[in-house]
């Protein structure tokens, strides 16, 4: 079963609608927007970040047009964790191919929420930017750059709530 097969079939085993098409591989945003559909979805960035000393994971979504600056985000992300009293973050960086396999179980290119799934062990904390809050409709790799997922905002916090991975929306850029 591919990596796409094992999303999809998740999605349907937890009657979680949703809209896939395939198209050739997009590893980064510029080269995927060549074949994303004008669905009106919110098309997603996704950077996986870990702690300073290596025990935390951090799964960071947001709109695919903006950029974030890796200090600010630390900013936003120890501010929001000390605020729950949870430990901060400390300084983050990019986790490498192999925390990624071992945390996510993919590759560079194929970072996705979807990759939850091989995330058993609830490890890695999911932060979505406040604006996808408010999207209706939003998309994902399957955890292959091959193709994207379209689905409801409503459909995808469900999917959240099934694979059980902490998670919290918050403003990781002002407009």
């Amino acid at each position: 079963m591919t990596r796409q097969d094992i999303v999809l079939e998740y999605l349907r085993s937890h009657e979680i609608p949703f809209e896939c098409y395939n198209h050739p591989e997009g590893k980064t945003i510029e080269e995927a927007k060549r074949w994303w559909k004008d669905d009106g979805s919110f098309h997603c960035k996704n950077l996986f970040f870990r702690n300073h000393k290596g025990n935390k994971h951090y799964l960071v979504c947001f709109h695919c047009d903006h950029d974030l600056a890796i200090h600010d985000l630390e900013a936003r992300l120890k501010a929001s964790l000390l605020a729950r009293g949870l430990p901060s973050c400390g300084k983050l960086s990019f986790a490498s191919p192999e925390r990624m396999m071992k945390y996510l179980g993919l590759e560079p290119g194929s970072v996705s929420p979807f990759g939850l799934i091989n995330d058993t062990e609830h490890h890695v904390h999911l932060f979505l930017d406040d604006n996808l809050r408010h999207a209706e409709m939003l998309s994902f790799h399957p955890n292959d750059c091959r193709g994207t997922v379209v689905i409801h905002r409503d459909d995808f916090e469900r999917y959240l709530a099934c694979v059980g991975n902490t998670y919290e929306y918050l403003t990781l850029y002002d407009e």
